[in-house]
């Protein structure tokens, strides 16, 4: 059972891994990748935001899934919140939905591997987690069949070669989500080193491997 000083601790962890993400997601990265302008395609948040899934991982290999969504629910109010006084409605929905749905499957596929070996469960937890994340939010944000939750951005739906280099074009925000993911499966394998050196210091308390 997760007790109030853990609860704390892992909710104040989120809440900044919310906070951060929101507040880089104003910072384009500066740069050139092969020919791709980077300020075209990503913003500091996509480096931060993915330490969620580590939090929620981390929670939930010590006190079970129960514990983590109470953890995820903290985030997700804090995420919408800074959404409805940071950015338009549209996007408060998209980011609230996209967090909330895209944890909570992380938990899920966790809470299922983890009897397996050690990093599977948050490699493949976080990395489903980050695809359906991904794409519930841009495409909630900017696909013009979810035009009823917000105006359009018209720069985002224009047309324009996909990841800015290739000859086949898409509406821009296609090749931001591509952008997206690719620093998400990025980080979310590097996240595998803290967690597991963290693997000896957060242990499994009593009954917290049992899936539910």
């Amino acid at each position: 059972m997760l007790n109030k000083r853990y609860f704390l601790i892992y909710s104040l962890l989120m809440t900044t891994v919310v906070v951060a993400s929101n507040f880089l997601v104003q910072f384009p990265v500066n740069g050139m990748l092969a020919g791709i302008n980077l300020a075209d395609l990503l913003t500091f948040g996509a480096f931060t935001y993915p330490i969620a899934f580590l939090v929620t991982d981390l929670t939930n290999r010590q006190f079970g899934p129960q514990a983590a969504r109470r953890v995820v629910l903290v985030g997700f109010i804090a995420g919408v919140l800074l959404s409805i006084l940071l950015a338009t409605p549209r996007i408060a929905v998209a980011s609230g939905t996209a967090f909330l749905v895209g944890q909570l499957l992380d938990i899920s596929v966790f809470n299922r591997l983890r009897q397996q070996t050690w990093w599977k469960a948050p490699l493949i937890g976080s990395l489903l987690g980050s695809a359906l994340d991904t794409a519930i939010f841009f495409s909630l944000c900017f696909a013009p069949a979810f035009g009823f939750i917000g105006p359009n951005d018209d720069f985002a739906i224009a047309a324009a070669p996909i990841l800015g280099v290739m000859t086949t074009e898409a509406p821009r925000w296609i090749s931001w989500a591509i952008a997206d993911f690719s620093v998400k499966m990025l980080i979310g394998v590097i996240m595998l080193l803290p967690y597991g050196a963290l693997m000896s210091v957060v242990r499994p308390m009593p009954a917290t491997s049992r899936p539910a």
